[in-house]
């Protein structure tokens, strides 16, 4: 999609584009892939993801085992070189640690990214999740307490945008796949201030998120997830949300980057 929207620009390097959505693949997938695999997921042809690979392994961040390729620890210096240099994600850690000890649940910050919700940061208490959680995981918008948080925070015009070019998959019986009734619900958020989402990303999760605002806008969210079967709704209000808006206030106030 981007380099699509790219043609014409002079200035664009289509080149690092490849590299970089190749780069990108691996860390959707989790897995080693061949020449075939990565071209699927890029939508690249096979000669162009060969040179891609083929570059990023010479540059020592791929390895190659055959038909196989895999990333070297040193593709973890791309990723970091962005939680080195963000205060704002720097500075969230230690907040989330201090709240995670203090509810006993996990807690995560979350950005805005390409319609997704990026983990900037993490404090995990225990696996709730099927899937493994962790910094630069990335989920969907429209069906997680960050992701809803994040989108009342975006114009009207925005919001219907999002929902028109996104595929709204059920996740779980519960999950609102209607887009009117998606308004509504972020509607509600931004009058409230936060979001709650049942069981709608996975079953058997409960998660609250508050946005996190610095100088007059929102730059992320904070949320805690739980087991829905130890954490009732009401005690998400009562308990939990006052504790997250205090360290949302407190990162606003001194985690901008």
């Amino acid at each position: 999609m981007a380099m699509l929207e790219a043609e014409g620009d002079p200035e664009f390097m289509t080149s690092l584009a490849r590299g970089l959505a190749v780069l990108r693949c691996f860390a959707d997938e989790q897995k080693p892939m061949t020449i075939a695999q990565a071209s699927r997921l890029t939508g690249l042809s096979r000669p162009a993801v060969k040179r891609c690979l083929h570059t990023l392994s010479r540059l020592g961040y791929a390895a190659q085992d055959g038909t196989q390729y895999s990333l070297r620890p040193k593709a973890l210096a791309l990723g970091y070189a962005y939680l080195s240099s963000s205060t704002f994600a720097m500075r969230a850690q230690p907040l989330l640690d201090t709240l995670r000890d203090e509810l006993h649940e996990s807690c995560s910050v979350g950005v805005i990214e390409e319609d997704e919700v990026y983990y900037v940061a993490r404090a995990e208490i225990s696996r709730i999740m099927s899937i493994a959680l962790r910094v630069g995981s990335r989920l969907p918008l429209y069906c997680t307490s960050m992701g809803r948080v994040l989108l009342a925070a975006q114009d009207r015009a925005d919001q219907v945008a999002y929902l028109r070019r996104t595929e709204l998959v059920a996740r779980t019986a519960r999950t609102c796949v209607d887009r009117s009734l998606l308004l509504d619900i972020l509607h509600r958020v931004a009058e409230e201030g936060y979001a709650i989402v049942d069981q709608e990303l996975e079953q058997g999760l409960v998660s609250v998120a508050v946005p996190v605002i610095a100088r007059g806008r929102v730059v992320g969210a904070l949320n805690m997830g739980a087991q829905a079967a130890r954490v009732p709704i009401v005690e998400l209000r009562t308990r939990y949300l006052p504790a997250l808006r205090r360290s949302a206030r407190e990162l606003g106030t001194t985690g901008l980057g």
